[in-house]
């Protein structure tokens, strides 16, 4: 299928840096453009909507924190609405099945969660709702700085409401840190000390610094790559063109798989564990530091029963390469979008205003370790000593090729992965593995 292009986006990082400096229904659809119409009030909505229910996906697996934000949450919509709502939870890496599924068979939700980079690739599978008129009418949307908007819009049209922003850092052991005298590392040597160490004391079925090879891979490797001065792909002369062969990448990734083959700072018998499995592991022990977001603290603490609490666990920014500051991570976020399948878009939207609003939008960043989106309790983050490394991270932060078929490369094809597996593994050389590669990811990024 030949998708429509998509602009790349830049601006988010400037939207960030102001906002510190500031301080299923069988009711048919009303219309194509979900939210055209006003928002009834509380008393004619009420009674419009009742008796029907709304399915709505979250991504991610639930725990305390966030079932009371969705019981809080869904309380509201049907105080504003009458009407009900079927929350769904959704691993992470099943939501590319799941939505896969749902656009063949029918059988999709109201109302669903995103990465704000998947956007464009569901909206070129007219699989997402345009919403440009409920976005550009609805007072608290408009409060969200405009330029955290690009990744939800395509071709003028805008398909998705942002939900948090966020980028990632490392989560490390601070009383593993401090009990062996590790210092906050300040650049990629001390990176490579610190892990080493780690696995010295603490034994080689420890990661001293997880090396991630599954679905979220890239969010670990493109640090060290941005660092480097490298990229993935740059849209050039009318055409995706590849920089995986390019000096900056290829010490990027080199660095990231030595961190496996030459240091010994991760297990070679753990090439295909995600984000989720190391979280899993770090709750148990086993990992001194791994790349992730704000998210995990609360899982953390309820998988370890408390034995990994806060004053065990923090976040620092990864360091830059020459450690002038910390290294650019990426650029992301979380959208909540309606599918276009469902059959009362009106109610969709309904649901849009109550969770993607000021009050539950602000919650949802910020209960979920993201950065909230609205000017104010973004400001709040400057001075929090958990948030800081995001927020300073977030500064340099950047974007993963803007395609419709970054997400068949990133997480279907795992063409990085593949590359990374093979050169850890001994099969192919560093030069071969990023020369197929390269050319894998231009096939992909110019169907």
């Amino acid at each position: 299928m030949k998708f429509a292009r998509i602009a790349t986006t830049t601006a988010t990082t400037a939207a960030l840096a102001l906002g510190l400096a500031a301080c299923g229904s069988s009711s048919e659809p009303t219309s194509n453009n979900a939210g055209a119409s006003e928002a009834p009030s509380a008393a004619a909505s009420g009674p419009k909507f009742a008796g029907q229910t709304l399915t709505v996906w979250r991504l991610g697996a639930p725990d305390e924190v966030q079932n009371k934000l969705m019981a809080d949450m869904n309380a509201k919509f049907k105080e504003v609405t009458g009407a009900e709502v079927n929350l769904q939870w959704v691993p992470w890496p099943d939501a590319q099945a799941k939505w896969t599924a749902a656009l063949a068979g029918g059988e999709g939700p109201d109302v669903t969660e995103f990465g704000n980079d998947q956007v464009a690739a569901w909206v070129a599978q007219d699989a997402l709702a345009d919403i440009t008129d409920l976005a550009k009418s609805n007072p608290d949307f408009q409060q969200i700085p405009q330029n955290l908007w690009g990744y939800e819009t395509v071709d003028g049209k805008i398909y998705a409401a942002p939900w948090g922003g966020g980028t990632r850092a490392v989560l490390y052991r601070k009383d593993w840190f401090k009990e062996l005298g590790i210092e906050i590392p300040k650049n990629w040597d001390d990176l490579v000390a610190a892990a080493k160490k780690i696995v010295e004391k603490k034994g080689k079925d420890v990661d001293g610094f997880a090396f991630n090879g599954g679905s979220d891979a890239n969010m670990s490797l493109s640090p060290f790559v941005w660092s480097a001065g490298g990229d993935f792909a740059a849209f050039e002369g009318g055409k995706w063109v590849g920089k995986l062969t390019e000096p900056g990448f290829k010490e990027g990734f080199q660095y990231y798989t030595d961190l496996v083959v030459k240091h010994g700072a991760s297990r070679k018998s753990a090439l295909s564990q995600n984000s989720i499995d190391i979280r899993t592991r770090f709750a148990n022990n086993k990992v001194g530091m791994f790349v992730t977001g704000g998210w995990d603290i609360t899982t953390i603490k309820e998988q370890s029963k408390n034995k990994v609490g806060d004053d065990q666990m923090a976040f620092f920014s990864l360091p830059a390469k020459d450690g002038s500051g910390p290294a650019p991570a990426f650029q992301g976020g979380n959208d909540i979008a309606i599918w276009k399948d469902t059959k009362n878009q009106e109610l969709a939207a309904e649901y849009l205003k109550v969770a993607a609003g000021k009050e539950f939008g602000t919650r949802y960043a910020k209960e979920g370790g993201l950065l909230p989106l609205y000017p104010e309790a973004l400001a709040e983050f400057a001075s929090d000593p958990l948030q800081a490394p995001f927020a300073e991270t977030f500064k340099v932060a950047k974007g993963f090729p803007n395609d419709t078929n970054w997400a068949e490369a990133n997480d279907t094809k795992a063409v990085l992965q593949n590359a990374a597996r093979s050169v850890i593994e001994g099969k192919k050389n560093i030069d071969t593995a990023l020369a197929d590669a390269n050319k894998e990811l231009e096939e992909i990024l110019n169907q």
